[in-house]
């Protein structure tokens, strides 16, 4: 037999699964319950002083979401995940294990405008401090780096505009000042680009999106890399510390390559309790099974689509990685050779107002807040996602009063020219 490692495509679909061994179920079973039946009162000791691995409590795992969690670690090539309600609850647990009150973490400008509100505002009740540096100029990540900071967080494509992240030189970065680098992969799916790879050490996403695929269900993952140690620097007591709750257990030490993963789920899901419900976990297995073939088509349809925009009288300018005249094209082809993804941004010579008419006069597109369905969606970020941030903070996140994002899905690319058409035309 051979010891060749199975293809992205086979691990999409196998990855974590078996057939249930009470029914024989092919697909994964909804293990649709709150709680699991103990062995006898010695096996349950076991479970909740971490001697033993199983289910106790669906809050804190559960058979369905675990099937969902072995599958995207193997899709990024990390050791462990941990799955939960959103992508927001996600980036939350990450920063629940690594940061004490007072500390900081370095974040890109460029991101998506819910995690600025939240890294903002939201972040200040526990004493966690944002800096923001700039992904354009990699010496900002640099200057802005304190014996506070505990890590730095970036897009590896940056919502709303599609910009790709140079991720390996913000990793050597992230490597010299000796804090872990955390990479939202969510606009890119490890179809495009897989973090760990270029450097990263955390990979975090939101599951609604391209994972899923659908527009059918809410979740968020997040994936250890398994490289980072915890336990030199003495900086992250989650996991170098005695924990008193487990019997002085240290973490990085118990569970090692894993060590960070675990410490989200009997730390911060324990008792923040974003959990995912099995049901959403099932419903996006499902979505993941098909991620290669709709990656691929996302991006050779967004392609299409960008290049009869960059030529388009009412168009002022495309932002597409995708397209040769892009500034980001030569990092685009070193990180997403497949593609650029399906998600980019055009600026409209009529400003605000126009943007506004071109979400309302669309027909095929949908107007939402949502990427990465099948279906082709529009929104005018300044009005909406980045409604909450300052026009200069717009500007800089790339959602100014012009812009107008497209998250291009699987229809036919010329039924999509057309409605944009008539509704510039509108």
């Amino acid at each position: 037999m051979t010891t060749r490692p199975p293809g992205f495509s086979t691990i999409a679909i196998h990855a974590g699964a078996t057939p249930d061994p009470a029914t024989g179920a092919r697909a994964t079973p909804i293990y649709q319950t709150s709680s699991f039946v103990f062995d006898d009162v010695d096996h349950a000791a076991s479970l909740f002083g971490l001697q033993a691995f199983g289910n106790i409590y669906t809050r804190i795992g559960n058979p369905t979401c675990a099937v969902l969690e072995e599958r995207v670690a193997a899709l990024e090539g990390g050791t462990a995940a941990l799955a939960v309600a959103s992508g927001h609850a996600a980036e939350h647990l990450v920063f629940h294990t690594l940061l004490e009150p007072g500390d900081e973490f370095i974040a890109a400008k460029k991101l998506y405008g819910g995690s600025i509100n939240q890294f903002n505002h939201a972040y200040k009740k526990f004493g966690w401090n944002v800096v923001w540096a700039d992904s354009d100029d990699l010496s900002t990540f640099e200057k802005a780096i304190s014996p506070r900071t505990k890590a730095i967080f970036v897009e590896s494509i940056a919502n709303p505009g599609g910009v790709i992240v140079d991720i390996a030189a913000i990793a050597r970065i992230a490597d010299k000042a000796g804090v872990p680098l955390i990479v939202d992969n969510t606009m890119a799916s490890p179809y495009l680009i897989r973090p760990f790879e270029h450097g990263a050490h955390i990979v975090v996403h939101s599951l609604t999106k391209f994972l899923g695929g659908h527009g059918n269900s809410i979740g968020g993952i997040i994936v250890d890399g398994g490289k980072f140690d915890w336990i030199k620097s003495g900086r992250y007591p989650s996991l170098s510390q005695p924990r008193p709750e487990y019997g002085n257990m240290i973490l990085g030490e118990t569970f090692g390559a894993f060590g960070f993963a675990i410490a989200c789920r009997v730390l911060g899901l324990r008792d923040l309790g974003p959990a995912l419900s099995p049901f959403n976990a099932f419903l996006i297995l499902n979505g993941i099974e098909t991620l290669p073939l709709r990656m691929q088509r996302h991006c050779d349809n967004a392609l299409v689509v960008a290049q009869h925009l960059s030529t388009h009288g009412q168009v002022d300018w495309v932002s597409y990685p995708g397209l040769p005249g892009d500034r980001y094209h030569n990092l685009a082809k070193a990180y997403t050779p497949k593609g650029a993804g399906s998600v980019f941004t055009i600026g409209l010579k009529g400003g605000y107002d126009a943007g506004v008419k071109l979400v309302t006069n669309l027909k095929l597109f949908s107007h939402l807040a949502n990427i990465g369905d099948t279906r082709s969606l529009v929104i005018h970020p300044a009005s909406t996602t980045h409604r909450q941030l300052t026009d200069e903070q717009k500007r800089i996140a790339g959602a100014g009063p012009e812009v107008v994002r497209l998250s291009i899905g699987l229809e036919d690319t010329a039924d999509l020219i057309d409605d944009l058409d008539q509704a510039l035309a509108a």
